[in-house]
This record gives C-alpha cells, sequence and structure tokens, in this order.
C-alpha cells in the first residue's frame, strides 16, 4: 500500500518531468525561431583600451547593413542545426555568401576550447554540469570551428535569453588590420526578441601565450540586430542553399570526423598558400573524395 509520502514524492518527480519536458520545449523554440529571412545589422565599437603602446590605434567603430537567411539544416530532439547565409549585392541579382553556422546540442559533454593561434583543446564535460543545458557551437564559413559553450536557456518576465562567455579567434572584420593580438573572448547573449533577435556581445581582445598571464588589449561592444522580414526577400540565398546542399553535407560529415577524435586539434593556417574556404568555395571542390581530402590536409597531426 502506497503511503502519503510515496504519493507524494511520486507527484513532485512526475511534476518535474513535465517542467523540463516544457521547458525543453520553450528552448527548442526559442532557437528555431532565428532562422528565416533577416535584415542584419552589424554595430562593433572599441569601448577602452589598456595598451602600453603610446602608438596605439585602436579599431575603427564598425556599422554594416545586409540581408541574411538562416536555414534549418538539422531538428532533433537534441540537436539543432542553423546555417547562415549572406545576400549581398543588386537585389535583382544578389551574390550569395556562406556564412557562419550554429549547432546547438542539448546536455552536449564534448567541447573544444579555443586557446590562440589555431588550435582548440578538447575537454569532456562532466554530465551532472550539463544538466538542462544547450551547447552553441559556432563555425568558420568553411565549417571549422570557431568556439563553443555550455548554458542553460533563460524565459522569465517574457524574455528568452541565452549568456555564454567562450575564448574564440578573432573575427574576419579584426584578422584582416589587426596583428597585435591573438584571441578574443566573447561574451555572448542571444535574445529573442519582438522584432527578431539580438546578438550582444561584449568582447575583449588578449594576448596569449604559453607560460605566461594574458594581456588585455581592449574591450569592445558588438550589438547586431537581426529584424525578421518576408522570407520571399531572401528567395535567392533559399534558392542558392538548395543547390549546394549535398556538397555542404559532405563538409559537414567530415568535419564531424574530425571533431569525433576527441582530441586537440591545431589547424593549419593555409596550405599550399591558400586557405581552407577558398578550396571549398570552389566549385570544383564538389567530390567527397577531395573534399576530405583537402580538409584532411589542414589538420596538424
Amino acid at each position: 500500500m502506497r503511503t502519503p509520502i510515496t504519493i507524494v514524492m511520486a507527484l513532485l518527480v512526475s511534476m518535474s518531468a513535465f517542467s523540463q519536458k516544457d521547458k525543453k520545449k520553450k528552448d527548442r523554440e526559442a532557437i528555431k525561431s532565428m532562422c528565416g529571412c533577416y535584415e542584419v545589422t552589424f554595430n562593433f565599437a572599441e569601448t577602452f583600451n589598456y595598451s602600453s603602446d603610446s602608438l596605439y590605434k585602436p579599431s575603427k567603430t564598425k556599422v554594416d547593413k545586409g540581408l541574411e537567411w538562416a536555414e534549418l539544416v538539422t531538428d532533433e530532439n537534441d540537436k539543432i542545426s542553423i546555417q547562415h547565409l549572406l545576400q549581398v549585392g543588386n537585389p535583382a541579382e544578389p551574390h550569395i555568401v556562406k556564412h557562419w553556422r550554429q549547432d546547438w546540442l542539448f546536455e552536449n559533454t564534448d567541447l573544444y576550447s579555443y586557446n590562440a593561434n589555431n588550435s582548440w583543446t578538447f575537454a569532456k564535460l562532466p554530465a551532472n554540469e550539463v544538466k538542462g543545458q544547450w551547447t552553441q557551437k559556432v563555425y568558420q564559413v568553411d565549417d571549422s570551428p570557431r568556439y563553443e559553450g555550455s548554458s542553460t536557456w533563460v524565459h522569465v518576465d517574457g524574455k528568452s535569453y541565452w549568456e555564454n562567455t567562450a575564448d574564440a579567434p578573432l573575427p574576419r572584420r579584426e584578422y584582416t588590420t589587426r596583428s597585435d593580438y591573438n584571441l578574443t573572448v566573447r561574451g555572448n547573449r542571444q535574445e529573442i526578441t519582438d522584432y527578431g533577435w539580438l546578438h550582444d556581445q561584449d568582447n575583449t581582445k588578449v594576448i596569449r601565450e604559453d607560460g605566461k598571464a594574458d594581456v588585455i588589449v581592449a574591450k569592445e561592444k558588438g550589438y547586431n540586430t537581426y529584424v525578421k522580414v518576408d522570407d520571399s526577400k531572401c528567395a535567392a540565398a533559399a534558392n542558392w542553399w538548395k543547390v549546394h546542399t549535398d556538397k555542404w553535407a559532405i563538409v559537414r560529415t567530415k568535419w564531424d570526423n574530425v571533431y569525433g577524435r576527441n582530441t586537440d586539434l591545431s589547424l593549419e593556417e593555409k596550405v599550399d598558400n591558400k586557405v581552407l574556404y577558398k578550396y571549398l568555395f570552389d566549385d570544383a571542390y564538389d567530390q567527397e573524395g577531395e573534399i576530405e581530402e583537402v580538409i584532411e590536409s589542414f589538420v596538424k597531426k
């Protein structure tokens, strides 16, 4: 015979399981709401500098606008993958640029942390530390790694947001003009809004060298707004993805093989004086064997 205490305990367990299931549903809805067509405004400004160099020049304030299509590539219970595509140029004949990708993994324990100089350190996290959390894994345009971190989606006071701090390579807008630091500590907040979503960033520019304490060069504010517009505005990008989806599935599968080795990862900057994305953006590279070979050639042994 069940006692009142056991009945109460059973009810509490049942209510907790229902609450967790409902919470995960809200998480998934928030993540997937970042898909679709957006008018994006990218805003970056260097706020404070700590350099001892009297000739130090901060990065110029950068404001750019663009049209971005976010394609839902994978929609599984514990994994959501979103591919971003920039649509630029003449609206009548736009140019499509494969942009970044974000994967979201539920209660993921495998993490690659950036450690400067095109190297990532692999770590296996305890399952209890990531309970209820989602890992966001962010990838370069060629699907090589950028940064990743695990945190909890928060739904409170009518807001849905996810916050995390992770070490990352320099963004393209910086590494093409700066060589005085080698790592960005990215403070990311992704918040779902009434107009679409917001990518709010508080970044730190750091010099990292083995055996030495990190040196902070400067702080940076990023404030990128994604305003939802009708999907028809991104039709060219959506069609481009349909044409090229098979090729990039091969690329992702190869990278999954590399990441699945679960060991520290270091990548070449160039092979035969050419960066990886220039190989993969070339339509001549469309066969599985040659795609796998060129990606593997960038993995340091």
